[in-house]
């Protein structure tokens, strides 16, 4: 069976955690908690609480002591005050796709954004978005009005976590991250104060929320970002014979870095597969002569499709939910309705920072094992051009690597993950994006922020001395 990107990844996606801490206050000060918030606060037992208390992932099967559904700014400071209080852990979730899982925590205080889903357009092409608005929402809405936002292919993940560790996606190359079209955000620090961060007001903390990772430095309430006309596009899905993977990889590499910002070209690569898939911004008439260069070097495709389409159309296609409506392209798991139901693999990441001497034995690596599916996205254009605290500007590549979870088998596919990880050349080096967070990254702070790390760690401190927001990968523990 051949494995395209849209299947694998189809309803999948990364997130990021925002929070976590230790202990369990007495029933009394819960009643007082519920009385201080607009939105409901579900605990063991109570109607709705499983299902609240549940992420995109089916293995992490945590039970925190209680979900607060954040219906207002407020609610989400009324949580910061009572977690900071009672010493408790506090995991703020907007979209629930944390690869680790810490978008929820045992024993402690959910902070749920989902009804923080607001989606604002402005005069002058400004979007104000709510921290719990998922992709696809935010798809239909800008492209009701002819408008786009540079960001990822899965539809159910949040707008928060995909900002704040600088979000990869298939426009990145012509238009940048998504944090790169930030233009400030509200931010509940520590000390339950909400702050305006932008350029001209704490420029050192928006520096930090774009790309310095979820869950460092307080919790996001709403964004709002600058975006793009919606552009026309032309996809295409471009499939070869498996044996010639290496072939690809070797040619791709040289390729995509010359080609113009307005190409996104992925790769998948697995046991099963080979193929190259992305868009272009503009006709197929363009892009049919820069993919042909492609393919006289690799040899003759199993199958190649070119379509012109709308930004939503893309967006939608790239997401994989085929015969599901934009309706129901939601989350099921959370007791909301949709037909997105939970996944189980692990996965981890490294940077291609420099062309492979050796595109062979990179390819042997990954598809060893017939389970892994690695995602190759190409990197360059305006995702080079921008600055923020999103450390790998300059790399060629992100590759994720991912695992399937058979039940009770969660240790071993992180065994197989880590194995590749750690295997590759020095072209890949000590790197890793911190949207595909892995809890056994090696040398994580380095990883995930580069030379930006101490600068970060500081800011991490300054604004969350007390550790309200710490997790097992908080900036303040690395």
């Amino acid at each position: 069976m051949t494995i395209s990107r849209r299947v694998f990844l189809g309803l999948t996606g990364a997130a990021v955690p925002f929070a976590a801490g230790l202990s369990g206050p007495v029933p009394d000060r819960w009643e007082r908690l519920r009385r201080r918030l607009a939105g409901p606060l579900l605990r063991p037992g109570d109607a709705g609480y499983d299902a609240a208390r549940r992420g995109f992932f089916a293995m992490y099967d945590r039970r925190p002591a209680a979900v607060a559904g954040c219906a207002r700014r407020e609610d989400v400071q009324a949580c910061v005050d009572f977690a900071a209080r009672q010493g408790i852990p506090l995991a703020a979730r907007s979209g629930g796709h944390s690869y680790p899982g810490y978008s929820t925590v045992d024993d402690g205080l959910v902070a749920d954004l989902a009804r923080l889903n607001r989606i604002e357009l402005h005069e002058g092409g400004q979007v104000t978005i709510g921290a719990g608005a998922r992709l696809g929402a935010v798809y239909a809405v800008l492209a009701a009005a002819g408008r786009a936002l540079p960001a990822g292919t899965c539809p159910t993940v949040g707008i928060a976590g995909l900002t704040l560790g600088g979000g990869l996606g298939v426009l990145g190359r012509k238009y940048g991250l998504t944090c790169d079209l930030l233009e400030s955000a509200e931010l509940v620090t520590a000390d339950g104060t909400c702050h305006t961060v932008s350029a001209a007001s704490r420029p050192e903390l928006f520096w930090a929320l774009r790309g310095g990772g979820g869950g460092n430095f307080g919790i996001v309430t709403s964004f709002t970002f600058r975006t793009v006309p919606a552009p026309g596009l032309t996809t295409f899905d471009v499939q070869f014979p498996p044996a010639a993977a290496a072939t690809l990889f070797a040619a791709w590499q040289d390729w995509q870095p010359r080609m113009p910002d307005e190409l996104w070209a992925d790769l998948g690569l697995g046991a099963s597969a080979a193929n190259l898939g992305g868009c272009f911004v503009g006709p197929r008439t363009r892009l049919t002569p820069v993919l042909d260069t492609l393919v006289r070097q690799v040899g003759t495709p199993l199958k190649r499709a070119e379509q012109e389409r709308g930004f939503l159309d893309t967006m939608e296609w790239f997401a994989g939910c085929g015969d599901l409506s934009s309706a129901s392209c939601r989350p099921g798991w959370d007791g909301g309705g949709g037909g997105v139901e939970q996944r189980s693999y692990v996965a981890t990441s490294r940077m291609l920072r420099r062309p492979a001497p050796d595109p062979a034995a990179v390819v042997a690596a990954l598809t060893a094992n017939p389970d892994t599916y690695t995602i190759v996205d190409g990197g360059g254009g305006a995702i080079a051009r921008g600055d923020s605290a999103y450390a790998h500007r300059s790399a060629l590549a992100s590759f994720q690597f991912t695992q399937p979870v058979a039940p009770g088998g969660e240790a071993a596919a992180r065994r197989e993950i880590g194995r590749i990880r750690d295997g590759l050349g020095t072209e890949f080096g000590t790197t890793g994006y911190v949207n595909y967070l892995d809890p056994e990254m090696p040398d994580w702070g380095r990883a995930y922020y580069g030379e930006h790390l101490p600068r970060l760690r500081a800011i991490a401190h300054r604004y969350d001395p007390d550790g309200v927001f710490s997790f097992p990968r908080a900036l303040i523990r690395a």
